[in-house]
């Protein structure tokens, strides 16, 4: 055990997390050089193509320190985007120690006391690690003076390295195995496992990767799930060396995988507890808090003959996404879906991807909401994410929205816009704080459904890049909201209704109009896309419908015949909008949903 580290990296989005395990796996061997790619651990498509960490990956790494032994390093890649925060904690859980890492032209941001702050509460020893020291515009000492003011770390032994060229990855690994503790456990106490992530393997069922804390893990063992209370044989245990490598046992400190025929998805639990059942444990270890989706979305198939398929993927998907929530819903427009809760617009997208690209589905997704708390007259209190279930305004005693603290870390000269941006999102109370030369933290009290939608675009656009964001949750605030009916011909869409602030509601009726003009096709007859706030009409775009020239037939002569005619083309027309139902194509539920740019 004394020769056993388990540690994870933890930084800011884009600071060369999945690049420095890149060159600690290269650099211990942990892979063939025919073998190797780039983002190594990102097993993702998804992943790799936008350079970012979604699920937090593990990796055993066989290093002979200078000392001249051997280590077994367990290391944990973690995601930096703030969407992703879940799977930071959950890799901290099974870690004695981190590599705070900090870009060394950057410097500190948002996500990097994010993540130490979450580091601190498992009592985490940390190794500052400063990276891309190669570039031109590498400033080592400011970033040293940053990490101590803005962090509270010791910087003078801080490692310098580029995961790019490999410069200092020894020094890195030699800072692992002499400044991070070995993990403590007796391996012959009754077994405790920390289940911190789950796989689906199509041939042989869950994969349960864990981390065990006590006693030992054995092929052959009865265990037990100890929040389930279900019981399997383990069928085969082992080591994640990018591929499964089997082993005889895994002792306390080991980080591995556990195959036990779990062929249902539904009777895992990440955050659950393995046991022996002949030799149980007395108590679980206290699992990590449960993450709490604050975006809703309904899914529905373009489909109605692929909604099975989506069950089955929806399943398949909780079980590596613990985050993700789902439940039964329908629309008059869509049929059949779910009611998902993700943890902001990015896992959303996220999802959807993974939900076409892995089970080969097409979905269309209703607008994004967040959860609102509403308190009708009668005294009851109900949670409303769903449009469809917000009850009738004379029914509202109060709506309450969720608020948010939102902390921005930027360059002094970007002060200005970022305030303008944060008032135009109603943001209250905006505080800010200068934390070294030139570098201000800016906090603001903002509705989160100011948030989820662009924001985060926005604020990159306006700090030209050098601006980082990362928020937590406060409490819920009384709100003048809305509710806002999109009609096409006078027809409600349901899947088009959303809940928004009196303020913003004509500017995102509008949009919706817009949006619908442009992909609804015409017909024989004019269609009216309507915007309505109760019975008023707040926006409206009108398709013109097709006309034929009913009087090209008449070669000049009497007006009247002329206007005979288009009377009885008007009635007709009039007639086919009575009757005329206008459908929808899928495209246009999807075009609604493109960012909208307010200004």
């Amino acid at each position: 055990m004394d020769t056993v580290r388990s540690f994870c990296i933890i930084a800011h989005i884009d600071h060369g997390k999945s690049t420095l395990a890149d060159r600690l796996i290269q650099f211990c061997g942990g892979v063939e050089e025919r073998e190797f790619r780039d983002q190594i651990l990102d097993s993702m498509d998804i992943e790799r193509e936008r350079g970012i960490t979604i699920k937090s990956n593990t990796v055993t790494l066989i290093y002979t320190a200078k000392d001249g032994r051997t280590y077994q390093l367990n290391l944990i890649d973690t995601p930096g985007h703030v969407d992703f925060s879940h799977e930071v904690r959950r890799s901290l859980m099974s870690c004695e120690g981190a590599l705070l890492l900090v870009y060394a032209s950057q410097g500190v941001e948002a996500q990097t006391v994010a993540n130490m702050y979450l580091a601190l509460e498992y009592d985490l020893e940390m190794v500052p690690v400063i990276n891309k020291i190669d570039l031109p515009a590498a400033d080592v000492e400011r970033v040293k003076e940053e990490i101590e003011e803005d962090l509270g770390l010791d910087a003078e032994h801080a490692i310098l390295c580029s995961a790019k060229t490999g410069q200092g990855i020894e020094d890195v690994l030699e800072a692992i195995v002499e400044r991070l503790p070995p993990p403590t456990g007796d391996p012959e106490a009754p077994l405790q496992a920390l289940i911190f992530d789950a796989q689906y393997d199509l041939y042989r069922g869950a994969v349960l990767l864990c981390r065990v804390m006590q006693g030992t893990l054995r092929p052959g063992q009865r265990l037990e799930l100890m929040h389930t209370g279900k019981e399997y044989d383990a069928e085969e245990i082992g080591l994640l060396q990018l591929k499964r490598v089997k082993v005889p046992a895994l002792e306390a400190g080991a980080v591995g995988y556990v195959i036990a025929g779990i062929k249902s998805v539904s009777d895992i639990n990440v955050g659950d507890t393995i046991t022996d059942v002949d030799n149980p444990a007395a108590k679980p270890l206290p699992g990590y808090t449960e993450a709490k989706p604050v975006v809703f979305s309904s899914m529905y198939p373009m489909s109605t003959e692929e909604y099975p398929e989506l069950v089955k993927a929806l399943e398949k998907l909780k079980l590596n996404d613990a985050a993700l929530t789902f439940e039964k819903d329908s629309s008059a427009a869509l049929g059949f879906g779910f009611r998902c809760g993700f943890l902001g617009l990015l896992h959303l997208e996220v999802v959807q991807e993974r939900l076409r690209r892995e089970y080969d589905l097409s979905l269309i997704l209703s607008a994004p909401s967040v959860r609102y708390r509403v308190t009708t007259t009668d005294g009851e209190t109900t949670w409303v994410d769903n449009p469809s279930y917000y009850p009738n305004p004379g029914e509202i005693e109060t709506a309450e929205e969720p608020f948010i603290k939102a902390s921005v870390m930027m360059p002094e000269r970007y002060v200005g816009p970022v305030m303008e941006l944060c008032r135009e999102r109603r943001g209250e109370q905006t505080t800010f704080t200068y934390l070294a030369v030139g570098r201000v933290e800016l906090t603001s009290e903002m509705p989160l459904a100011e948030v989820v939608f662009d924001f985060y675009d926005r604020l990159k656009s306006t700090t030209q890049g050098y601006g980082s964001f990362d928020y937590e949750m406060l409490d819920y605030r009384v709100t003048d909201l809305v509710k806002v009916d999109i009609l096409v011909n006078a027809e409600p869409v349901d899947a088009l209704a959303q809940l928004v602030h009196r303020e913003r509601a004509r500017m995102r009726a509008m949009h919706y109009c817009e949006r619908l003009e442009d992909t609804i096709p015409r017909q024989q007859f004019k269609i009216a896309i309507q915007g309505a706030v109760g019975g008023d009409i707040i926006a409206r775009k009108t398709i013109n419908a097709y006309r034929k020239d009913v009087t090209a037939k008449c070669y000049g002569g009497d007006i009247s015949r002329k206007r005979k005619l288009l009377e009885k083309q008007k009635k007709g027309k009039k007639r086919m909008k009575m009757v005329g139902a206008v459908e929808i194509p899928q495209s246009a539920f999807v075009a609604v949903l493109k960012t909208d740019r307010e200004k």
